[in-house]
């Protein structure tokens, strides 16, 4: 199966209201290109620099959404065109984000990264600490980003119930923060092994690479 038969079955199995993100971190621009050639607009990256370097080549119509941990010293490298960023967790990044969106004069949308995974190799802030930076003086200062959902990752484990409690405790955080911002939107869970889990929990946001690009060479 190729690349734009992958797009074209997931295209059908998903529902109206789930946005498909690409992830296409270190596959190739030809891939990336039969991809955008089979409709898709929308991809993930998950280092910065090669995001920027895509950005440069591809057509311009691509929304670029950063999935990985973001450092702050790179922000400024994405700043001028990146759609969302996904893996916030500290006020510290988002006043980062902020910096450089102002001077690119632009506003960025994020998603605040919750933790709900048992792995502590997982990154995330837990829902109190995302209820306290949300509504705290200093982040109501910054003007140019705005966070318009949730994002997060389930335990790397075969156990669809395990996966499904973790994905329903993000969806449930998700609702109480919807509640209280008509600017929250976006539930980013599920990636190419656990993305049906996801969506019958209520994912409007799923993160699939090796499903559509067959497997990654971290030698590339």
């Amino acid at each position: 199966m190729n690349i734009s038969e992958n797009l074209k079955k997931f295209n059908k199995e998903l529902p109206d209201d789930v946005t498909l993100v690409a992830v296409s971190k270190t596959k190739p621009v030809s891939d990336l290109m039969e991809a955008y050639n089979a409709g898709q607009r929308v991809f993930g990256e998950n280092k910065i620099q090669e995001m920027e370097a895509k950005w440069q080549e591809m057509p311009k119509d691509i929304q670029w959404h950063m999935i990985g941990h973001v450092q702050r010293n790179k922000v400024k490298y994405m700043a001028p065109f990146v759609s969302l960023i996904h893996a916030v967790d500290s006020l510290k990044l988002l006043k980062e984000i902020n910096k450089e969106a102002e001077k690119n004069e632009r506003t960025i949308d994020c998603l605040l990264q919750i933790k709900i995974a048992e792995e502590d190799s997982k990154f995330g802030i837990d829902e109190t600490d995302a209820a306290s930076l949300l509504s705290s003086e200093e982040f109501k200062k910054l003007q140019n980003v705005k966070i318009v959902g949730l994002m997060g990752m389930a335990t790397f484990t075969d156990d669809d119930k395990q996966i499904s409690e973790e994905f329903q405790k993000l969806k449930n955080a998700y609702d109480k923060f919807r509640d209280q911002n008509s600017e929250i939107r976006i539930l980013s869970m599920g990636m190419s092994g656990d993305y049906k889990v996801a969506i019958e929990n209520g994912s409007n946001m799923v993160r699939v690479g090796s499903a559509i690009f067959g497997e990654r060479n971290y030698n590339n």
